[in-house]
């Protein structure tokens, strides 16, 4: 299973190169990306989380009985709209923690499929914030950086003490936030 990169490897502050939709070696790297994140109990991953540098990301923000993952190749967020909502979000870079991030409610995306058919997606809720989080890290953007100034500093030091005590991908912290990574 690949290994997932956590913070603060330089990796995940990098902008990913475009794919080529067309890749037929993509549909092997989302199946493992895929595996990585259920393996974490994650809703979402993105390849430079995977050491990775391809604009690609995996969501399943389905209920947790079922499996319907949705891969994004060159994800490219058109509109963002609605109020400002600010959640707590836990990512699988940055395990042990969970940051209040403020984010807009709702989020339309253009992608390509595996097939290299294109397609739009549009998503509020969970959805909407997890299509902002993963793309978010295609641009070298985590949930630090994210983050407002105070909280940042205070989740920078929660995740010292939680990288101190072995935290793995896929742990938040005690408070049990919702998981979006």
């Amino acid at each position: 299973m690949l290994k997932i990169i956590t913070s603060p490897d330089p990796l995940l502050n990098q902008v990913c190169e475009p794919c080529d939709p067309n890749d037929k070696s993509l549909k092997k790297l989302a199946k493992q990306m895929e595996r990585a994140m259920y393996a974490t109990d994650g809703v979402g991953i993105a390849a430079p989380q995977v050491g990775v540098l391809k604009r690609l990301i995996v969501i399943d923000v389905s209920p947790d009985d079922v499996r319907d993952p949705l891969v994004l190749v060159n994800p490219e967020i058109l509109e963002l709209d609605g109020e400002l909502v600010t959640e707590e979000e836990g990512c699988l870079s940055c395990p042990g923690v969970s940051v209040p991030i403020e984010r807009r409610e709702w989020a339309r995306v253009r992608y390509f499929d595996l097939k290299g058919e294109e397609w739009e997606i549009e998503g509020d809720g969970l959805l909407g914030r997890c299509l902002q989080h993963e793309i978010d890290h295609l641009n070298g953007i985590t949930l630090f950086e994210s983050a407002k100034p105070l909280d940042r500093i205070k989740a920078l030091k929660q995740y010292e003490e939680a990288k101190r005590l072995g935290a793995k991908p896929g742990e938040v912290s005690l408070n049990a936030a919702p998981k979006v990574r």
